[in-house]
C-alpha cells in the first residue's frame, strides 16, 4: 500500500530557482559527534518559519537541501515542521526553505485502528512496523501487556494488506465450511495462504507477547514489581505521514502504592528511516517518585540473548522465533535511554510464564509532573542486520545521537 500527499518532491529544478530567491529562511544543522548522521529527522518551529516568510500557515513551501536538491517534509501536530537531514562527522549543513508547490511523494510513516482485529492499532515506516493491543482484546480477558513486533524487508507499507488478507471474511468463510467437511489439511492450507504469521514475502508477525512487556512497553515498578498496564482505553492518532506517525494512548486507572487513581498516558511516534519508536508517558495522580522501566521480554529460545548497558543507554535482545515456520530469522529488539541516570538489569520471574523468562529492563526514576522519555523498536536478520552486533551497534549509535542531539538554528 502506498499512499500520496502533496507535501514533498525531488524535483531538482524547482530548488535550483527556489534556494537562491531571496526570501528565504535558512535553517543550519551542527553535528556535535565525530560520527556521520545520515537521514535523521529535525524539528523546526512552523509558526517562525511562515513568520519569517511573511506567508499564512496555509502556503505551500518547500525545502531545499546544500545541493538545491529538494527534500520531503511534513507538518506535525504540535506545530513542527519536519524534515531528515545529514550531516558529517563534527560537520555543518544548511537548508533553506522559500514558498513553492512541492510534488508528490509516497507516505513512508502510517498506522491506523483497526476495531475489526479487536482494536489494535498498528503502525509502521520504511524499517518495521508494530502493534500495541486495545480495550476488544482486554475485554476477551486475554493478557498481552506488550507492545507486538511485525518483522518486514522492505520500505513499503505492508501491514493494511496483511490485516485485510488476514480478516478476509470470504476465505475465512471458505475455511470453516472446509473443516466442517472434515478437510482439516485443505482448511489448514488455506490458513497458511492468508495468515499474518506466515512470511508472504514481506515479513510477518512471528513474536510473542503474552503477559509481559513484549518488545519494549513501559511500566512502573514500585518496591521492584511491575505493575503491568493493561491494554489501551482510548486512542487519538496525532500525525500519519509522510515522515512521521504519532498516536496518543490513555490506559485505564492503576494502584501504585498509596494512590489508586494513577493514569498512563503515551506519546508513541516513529519516523521515516528509524527503526525505533519516540515514547514519552506520563503519570496523572501519581504523588511519590517511582522508579519507571521499558522493558524487553526474554524468551527460553535464547536466554542469554541480551546485552544491556547504562553507560551506553542501551538494552538488546536477540529473540528466535521459531513458529509457524521453520525459520523466521531473528528478531532484534531493543531500547534506548537518553536518562544518563538510567540503570540496566535482568530481571527474572519467580516461575516461567509459558516460554517467557523475565525481562532485560532499562529503569529510571519518575518524578510527578516529569516524562519519562524513552525509545524502543526492533530490527530483523533479513531486513539490514546480519548479527547481534550489528544490532547493538545501532542502538549504541542511536543512544550516542539521542543524548548529543543535533543543533539547530533557523534565521
Amino acid at each position: 500500500m502506498n499512499k500520496i500527499v502533496l507535501l514533498t518532491a525531488t524535483a531538482l529544478g524547482a530548488c535550483l530557482w527556489g534556494c537562491g530567491n531571496p526570501q528565504t529562511v535558512t535553517v543550519t544543522v551542527t553535528n556535535p559527534l565525530d560520527a556521520e548522521r545520515t537521514g535523521e529527522m529535525i524539528e523546526v518551529p512552523a509558526a517562525q518559519v511562515f513568520q519569517s516568510l511573511n506567508l499564512p500557515d496555509t502556503a505551500h513551501i518547500i525545502v531545499c537541501n546544500a545541493q538545491a536538491q529538494e527534500i520531503p517534509y511534513q507538518l506535525t501536530h504540535d506545530g513542527k515542521l519536519i524534515f531528515p537531514v545529514s550531516v558529517s562527522a563534527k560537520g555543518t549543513e544548511a537548508y533553506t526553505i522559500r514558498q513553492g508547490t512541492p510534488a508528490e511523494t509516497d507516505t513512508v510513516a502510517y498506522g491506523r485502528h483497526y476495531p475489526e482485529r479487536l482494536d489494535d492499532i498498528a503502525w509502521e515506516n520504511d524499517r518495521a512496523a508494530y502493534r500495541a493491543y486495545g480495550p476488544a482484546l482486554q475485554q476477551k480477558g486475554e493478557q498481552a501487556y506488550g507492545y507486538d513486533v511485525f518483522t518486514k524487508n522492505t520500505g513499503r507499507l505492508v501491514v493494511e494488506d496483511r490485516y485485510a488478507m488476514e480478516l478476509d471474511t470470504a476465505a475465512w468463510a471458505k475455511i470453516n465450511a472446509l473443516r466442517k467437511a472434515g478437510k482439516k489439511q485443505e482448511a489448514d492450507e488455506l490458513v497458511r495462504q492468508i495468515s499474518y504469521h506466515v512470511d508472504h514475502g514481506n515479513g510477518m508477525d512471528c513474536y510473542a507477547v503474552g503477559p509481559t512487556l513484549g518488545g519494549g512497553t513501559s511500566a512502573l515498578m514500585p518496591d521492584s514489581a511491575i505493575v503491568y498496564p493493561y491494554c489501551y482505553k482510548e486512542y487519538e492518532i496525532l500525525d500519519n505521514g509522510p515522515l512521521r506517525f504519532t498516536v496518543k494512548l490513555t490506559f485505564n486507572p492503576l494502584v501504585i502504592g498509596n494512590d489508586s487513581d494513577v493514569v498512563e498516558t503515551r506519546i508513541i511516534r516513529l519516523d521515516k528511516g528509524s527503526q525505533l519508536n519516540q515514547t514519552t508517558v506520563t503519570y496523572a495522580n501519581l504523588s511519590q517518585p517511582t522508579p519507571v522501566a521499558g522493558g524487553i521480554v526474554l524468551h527460553a529460545a535464547n536466554a542469554e540473548g541480551y546485552a544491556h548497558n547504562a553507560q551506553e543507554g542501551y538494552i538488546a535482545y536477540a529473540d528466535p522465533t521459531t513458529e509457524p515456520q521453520s525459520d523466521n530469522g531473528i528478531v532484534y529488539v531493543g531500547a534506548v535511554f537518553p536518562d544518563t541516570a538510567v540503570q540496566t538489569k535482568v530481571q527474572l520471574f519467580d516461575k516461567p510464564a509459558g516460554d517467557a523468562l523475565g525481562h532485560v529492563l532499562g529503569i529510571c526514576t519518575y518524578r510527578p509532573g516529569d516524562i519519562f522519555t524513552y525509545y524502543w523498536g526492533s530490527g530483523w536478520s533479513k531486513y539490514g542486520f546480519d548479527t547481534d552486533e550489528s544490532w547493538t551497534d545501532y542502538l549504541k549509535a542511536y543512544a550516542k545521537q539521542v543524548r548529543h542531539p543535533l543543533q539547530v538554528t533557523v534565521k
